[in-house]
C-alpha cells in the first residue's frame, strides 16, 4: 500500500501546501507558493498559542497592521507571511531556537523576493504592528496585559478584532493583496 504523506524529505524538509505545491522548508526560494497558499495558512493559525478569548488569526492581524500604517501597506499585509509555512511561534520560544529565526528569515527574505516586496520598510512596519498588538491584547487577553504598552508610549491602534472565521479572514486578506497590487 502507497501512502502519501504531507511531509516529506526533498531537497530539505517540506510540507504539502493546500495547493498541493511543496513548500521546502530550507529553500523556499525554488517553491511555488502561492499568495492563495500563504492566505490559507495565515487564516488557519490563531495568534498567541491559541491562548486567547477566541480564535484570532494571524491573517486578521495582519489586515489590521496594513490598515493601520500609512505607507509600504503590501510588505505590512504580507509582513507575518513566513507563519503560514511556519505556524506563529510564540515570542519566548523564538527566543530559545537560535536557527529557527535564521530559518525564519530565509523564508521572509523569499516571500519578499517574490512578491517583489521593500525589506527596509519592515523597520517603518514595527510600529504599526506594536500599535496593533498593544490593541489586541487589551481586546483579547486578560486584563493588564497590554501594560507594557503604556510603560513604552505605544499608542494602541484603532482596531477591532473581529474573530473572523478562517473562511472570512482568507477572503478578506486575499481581496486587500488585490487591492494593493492592482
Amino acid at each position: 500500500m502507497n501512502v502519501q504523506v504531507a511531509v516529506k524529505m526533498k531537497s530539505g524538509p517540506s510540507i504539502m501546501l493546500a495547493s498541493g505545491t511543496w513548500f521546502d522548508l530550507l529553500d523556499p526560494w525554488h517553491s511555488e507558493f502561492t499568495i492563495e497558499d500563504i492566505a490559507q495558512g495565515l487564516a488557519n493559525i490563531c495568534r498567541y498559542a491559541g491562548q486567547c478569548r477566541s480564535f484570532y488569526s494571524v491573517a486578521e492581524h495582519s489586515l489590521h497592521v496594513c490598515d493601520t500604517t500609512d505607507s509600504f501597506k503590501l510588505e505590512a499585509l504580507l509582513h507575518d507571511a513566513a507563519e503560514a509555512f511556519l505556524g506563529d511561534i510564540t515570542r519566548p520560544l523564538k527566543q530559545l531556537l537560535p536557527e529557527y529565526k535564521a530559518i525564519e528569515s530565509n523564508v521572509e527574505a523569499a516571500i519578499f523576493s517574490r512578491f517583489g516586496l521593500d525589506r527596509t520598510a519592515m523597520a517603518d512596519i514595527k510600529l504599526a504592528d506594536l500599535r496593533v498588538l498593544a490593541a489586541e491584547q487589551s481586546q483579547l487577553m486578560p486584563d493588564g496585559t497590554d501594560y507594557w504598552a503604556a510603560q513604552s508610549s505605544i499608542r494602541p491602534a484603532p482596531v477591532t478584532v473581529e474573530f473572523l472565521s478562517p473562511y472570512e479572514a482568507r477572503e478578506r486578506f486575499l481581496a486587500k493583496f488585490k487591492e494593493l497590487v492592482a
